[in-house]
Parts: structure tokens; sequence; C-alpha cells
């Protein structure tokens, strides 16, 4: 006579299971249950089974034992069609177990929560859980193993018309491996940052589908945009999208090079990005004021650009953004005003991120072929640094000014990177060159007449002094740079020709 088929069903998320349950017992199954499960299917007057009755032992240690038995164990992992394994089952009389529904101790939740103890997260790391998932999904030929609650209903459908195949099994086995994989990382992730150590000899990290992307930087390349599950900060997988199409892998690597540069600033700033470089900066008394200066600093580059902004945008620039075409908006929030104007546009993408939140991400990672490469953010300020002035004549107050604007923004620019700046806006930007006094005549070039005066902003030092001689002939009158070239006296005589003021900040700033 054939077994009754079995279920074990022990899920901390209890979403569905109910139901869930409810129908495995009018397709046959036998319900097997622990704890916390058991109450709420019993509840629900179902007819469980107890996990004690299966190992013939008690729960212990305050429910840290209780699945970990051989009763468990043999029933998940025999193979069906070994006569040897069915045959030391009967010898044992232990009943194979058919269908495992598992999802484990909260550890990311906990972990999340303002204040949460060492001792509270080590006893949210499951362990009966994931040996159970394993197990089943190792034996996935003859075992079904769930670990999503959005699995329940096609898995129930699929069960009524009958058994399900090896591929569909083994689809469940993998998404329970990668579950584990992730619930590990969190783990390990929680004990290397709570240690200090900076360079594990393994590196792992674990991220979560936000949405999958029409494609990736061109239709050809297939792409999917993930978050880390820890962090909330400022952040493009944590934005509230209020208007516009679906954002592509272009606009979202845009928009985060635009909220990395806003997040820098204090008062109000706008910041406008194409192809993941400022176009133009600004910042005022108020947002209108930064945003038309924004603007004002490359009208032609920010048509079809991406806009950020750390204040409320309110209806005066709702309206003057209205004017030009933009790809997105990105704000604090919007005032009712400002979002009657700006939704008119349908394809016009707002999106809300709380910019007040400190840029508190402190690694990133970057893929090379075949690996990996990991450093800390730059969160390099000039708060971080002393400053020196190698130059006859210091900046004058206006000019420091300016000095310090620009310096904000070469960080964001592709190296080789020069920016000049006046009035507390950009006026010239030069992105991404291979030599640095070709960045610079690029950033010249941009500026036409409103170079005069300006300051200028370096990523890296000047191996020469021709980025200083082509500076002077624009009406460049300050510069600040890291210095520490071998020639850095060539270039500090040549701001003295000219009566250029320079700073030297001992910081570089290369975004490769």
């Amino acid at each position: 006579m054939p077994q009754t088929k079995r279920a074990l069903l022990s899920v901390s998320n209890k979403e569905g299971i109910v139901d869930f349950a409810k129908q495995l017992i009018t397709l046959g199954y036998e319900l097997i249950s622990t704890g916390g499960t058991k109450r709420t299917l019993e509840e629900a007057g179902l007819d469980v089974m107890s996990i004690s009755d299966v190992t013939n032992s008690p729960e212990i240690l305050e429910g840290r034992v209780k699945t970990l038995h051989p009763n468990v164990h043999a029933g998940l992992l025999a193979k069906r069609n070994e006569s040897d394994h069915m045959k030391q089952l009967d010898e044992l009389d232990i009943n194979l177990i058919d269908l495992v529904v598992v999802n484990l101790y909260p550890f990311k939740e906990t972990i999340s929560k303002e204040g949460v103890t060492e001792a509270e997260a080590i006893e949210n790391i499951d362990i009966g859980g994931p040996t159970m998932l394993r197990a089943a999904a190792k034996n996935f030929e003859s075992v079904t193993v769930v670990v999503d609650p959005r699995d329940y209903p096609e898995l129930i459908m699929r069960m009524k018309e009958g058994d399900l195949t090896y591929e569909e099994r083994k689809r469940l086995a993998g998404k329970v491996y990668q579950h584990t994989a992730a619930y590990d990382t969190l783990i390990a992730q929680y004990f290397q940052e709570s240690q200090g150590e900076q360079a594990p000899e393994q590196y792992s990290v674990t991220y979560e589908k936000v949405q999958d992307l029409r494609y990736g930087e061109n239709p050809h390349q297939k792409a999917g945009f993930y978050k880390d599950p820890l962090y909330k900060g400022a952040s493009l997988a944590n934005a509230e999208q209020l208007n516009g199409k679906e954002l592509s892998y272009n606009n979202i690597q845009d928009a985060n090079a635009a909220l990395q540069m806003v997040l820098e600033y204090k008062q109000p700033a706008a910041v406008a990005v194409k192809h993941m470089n400022p176009c133009g900066v600004g910042v005022g008394d108020d947002l209108f004021t930064a945003y038309s200066r924004a603007f004002e600093a490359d009208p032609v580059s920010i048509f079809g650009g991406i806009v950020a902004l750390n204040r409320e945008v309110d209806q005066e620039t709702a309206a003057k953004m209205k004017e030009i075409f933009l790809e997105i908006i990105i704000a604090p929030s919007f005032s009712e005003e400002a979002m009657e104007l700006l939704t008119e546009k349908k394809n016009l993408r707002l999106l809300k991120i709380d910019t007040d939140h400190s840029d508190d991400a402190t690694s990133l990672i970057t893929s090379v072929r075949g690996g990996v490469l990991v450093q800390d953010a730059d969160q390099g300020t000039l708060e971080d640094v002393t400053v020196s002035v190698p130059t006859d004549r210091r900046p004058t107050e206006q000019e420091w000014e300016d000095l310090q604007f620009a310096w904000k923004v070469v960080k964001h620019v592709k190296s080789n990177a020069i920016v000049l700046a006046k009035g507390q806006q950009t006026v010239g930007v030069g992105a991404g060159q291979m030599n640095r006094v070709g960045a610079a005549k690029i950033a010249f070039e941009q500026a036409g007449e409103k170079a005069e005066a300006s300051a200028l902003a370096s990523d890296a030092f000047f191996p020469m002094p021709d980025t200083v001689e082509a500076a002077a002939e624009a009406g460049v009158k300050a510069i600040i740079q890291p210095g520490g070239s071998k020639r850095d006296q060539d270039s500090i005589d040549a701001c003295n020709k000219h009566g250029i003021a320079m700073v030297f900040t001992g910081m570089r700033h290369f975004k490769h």
C-alpha cells in the first residue's frame, strides 16, 4: 500500500500558508509542522502532526533544535529509486517527506532595526531551516521544495494537474540555493562589518531584484536592476516614481550620477547630467536660482538630460523646467502645483528621493573581466585635508567660494577632468580626455567669455605647466588641484607669472 504523501511546513513568513496548507490537504497530503507555524494552522482548524511526533523527540533548547534529526533528513534525502535507501527507511521505521515549505528566520529584518543588539542578530540566524531546504533541494528529483510564498498559487495549480516535472522541481531547488546563499551572505557581511574586516579572503555580496530592464546600454544587451537589501540611504533603488515611463539602464546610470552630485550640497542645488557627466551645476539661496544657474551653465547639453535637486520642486521651478525636454527630475518632493505642471508631460519621469539622507555608501564594486574591483567610496572633502597656497597670490573670498564649488563638481566628472566655475555655477566642463590640457581646452571653449575671472578645478595634478598657461590665456584667476607632481614648481611659477592664485589640496579625485 503506497505511503500517504507528507508535507513539512515551517515558515517565519506566514503569508498565504493557511490557504496553501488547505489545498495540500485536498490533494491528499498529511501535514507536519513546527512551533508557530503549527499553531497558525491549528487555529485555522487544520489537522497537523507535530514535528516531535516524527522525531520522537521534543523541541529543545528554546526551539533551537527541533528538525535536526535523522527521521527528518533521512525522509528528505532518501533516493526513491535506490532499493537500499528504501530498505533502510523501512527497517528504521522512517517515512518519506515529499514536500517541504520553509522560509527562514528574519535575519535581514532584524539587523535592519535601529539599535539591534548582537544577541538579537545571532538569535535570528536560522539553522534548521536552511538545513532542511538544502537537503530537500539536493533531492529535488523526488522532493518538491518551496521557499517563496509567491510560488504557492502556481504550485497548487500545477499539482492539481498532476506531478511536477523534473525541470519544475529543479527550478524550485535552484531558487532555494539562491535564497540560502543570499541569507548566508547577509550573515557573513554582518560578522565582517562588526569586526571591521575590510578585505576578506572571500568577498560575498547579495542583491535583490528591483526590476527587469528592457535592455542594457544597447538594445542587444539584457539587463536587470538590483538593490542592496540593507541600504536605506538616498538611492535610485529606493526611489518612488511619481510619473513617466519605466527607467532604462542608461537612465539609472545617469540618474545615479546626478544624485551623487546633488548630495554634495547643503544649500539649494541643481545638477544637470548627460552621459554620467555634469553639464550644468548651480547653487543659490532658493531652488529656482539654483536651477536657473544649472540651466544657464549649458543650455544646449541639458536638453534631454537628467536634473537632480535637493529641495522640494515649487511651481516656479517646475514651470521653468517644463520649458525644455528632460528625461528625469529627481527631488525630495514636489508641490501640488509642480506636480500638476510636470505630469502634463506623460513620459517625464519624476523620482522622489530623500536627499537629506547622508551618503553613507562605504564601498564601490566595479566589474572587470572575470572578477571585481572593490574600493571605498570617494567621500573625501576639503574638510578632510589641510589645504595650502603655494603661489604669491592667495584667492579672494569670492574666488575661494568658486574654488570650493568647482572642487565638489570635479570629483564627479570622468577623468581627466577640468571644471570652471564662477558665481556658484559651472561655466565649463572638460571630461574624460586622454590628457589634462585637452580637457581644459574643452572647458575653456564651452565657457567662452565666462571663463574670464573663473575658478578652475582639476581632479589630479598638472604634470607640466601647459594647463596653467592655457588657463591664463582663457582668463582664469584661481586654480584648485591636488599637487604632488615632480614639476609642481613649474606650475607654481606659471601661476605667479600670470597672477593666478593656486590651492593645493593633497587629495586626488580620479573617476575612471
